[in-house]
């Protein structure tokens, strides 16, 4: 059974970091495309970051660039997003999903197969 399960949530004043980790199981993660989006309430889904199946490319929403960062281990079949400098319009469940198109990095979470069941980054003092 393929399965993706985000952890690193939590609370976290603002100006603080938090690392979110997305682990595959069932599949090898080395041949899919990983994205992050993030939902808060009353919002639409939004993309937050992808990198492709090397890692070679990565992407980020302008609201994050320069403050999240996103990386792959693919001897864990593990891929991170290292948060820093939060703010508490980052608060929201973030989700992380794989598309299995090699070499891709896809914003649109249309093109996405598997998806976790979200980790919740709630952001305030």
């Amino acid at each position: 059974q393929l399965q993706l399960v985000e952890s690193g949530g939590g609370l976290v004043q603002p100006g603080g970091s938090l690392r979110l980790s997305c682990a595959a199981s069932g599949f090898t993660l080395r041949y899919y495309g990983i994205g992050w989006f993030r939902q808060a309430p009353g919002k639409e889904r939004e993309g937050v970051s992808c990198i492709s199946s090397s890692g070679g490319s990565t992407n980020y929403a302008d609201s994050v660039k320069g403050r999240f960062t996103i990386s792959r281990d693919n001897a864990k079949n593990t891929v991170y997003l290292q948060m820093n400098s939060l703010k508490p319009e980052d608060t929201a469940i973030y989700y992380c999903a794989a598309h299995n198109i090699l070499e891709y990095c896809s914003g649109s979470w249309a093109e996405y197969d598997y998806w976790g069941q979200g980790t919740q980054v709630t952001v305030s003092s």
